[in-house]
């Protein structure tokens, strides 16, 4: 194996490690949104909730962790799709979460405060792993079978 294959498959890996630990994090706190909305987030401070919404947002945290730990043997295309789909939701999500600290929603500041940055801190961890992925795959060229070769420089 070339130095540079060697580097791919350890870049390959280090995303994987990421998906695996956003699959945990994800779910760990859609299993509680999504059975019991109005004990979780009272525990967090949440002053309004809408059990609703809380399950629709439990339901994306499940269908976007699980997909996470499924695409571990996909190709370099499945990792580049579902890091748009990480990146569009934690944008929007910092959007969402931004408007609220502005209208000061749920006299809950903090916590506010730093849901956006776990979100901010996700979304910065996916467009830097998709920035490196563009470029590990401008790199490559296809085979008939396949299989990938790295273009010669």
């Amino acid at each position: 194996m070339s130095r540079s294959n060697h580097a791919g498959n350890n870049n390959i890996n280090t995303l994987k490690i990421l998906f695996f630990i956003h699959f945990v994090i994800d779910v760990l706190i859609a299993i509680p949104l999504f059975i019991i909305p109005e004990v979780f987030l009272k525990a967090l401070g949440w002053q309004v909730i809408d059990p609703v919404a809380a399950r629709l947002v439990a339901a994306a945290l499940f269908g976007i962790g699980i997909e996470s730990l499924f695409i571990k043997n996909s190709g370099l295309e499945s990792f580049g799709g579902m890091l748009n789909l990480k990146i569009i939701w934690s944008g929007a999500a910092m959007v969402g979460i931004g408007i609220s600290i502005f209208q000061n929603a749920q006299n809950n500041q903090m916590f506010l405060w730093m849901t956006l940055l776990i979100f901010l801190i996700f979304n910065l961890i996916w467009i830097y792993w998709k920035v490196r992925l563009n470029s590990m795959t401008k790199d490559r060229t296809p085979l008939s079978n396949g299989s990938q070769r790295r273009k010669k420089r």
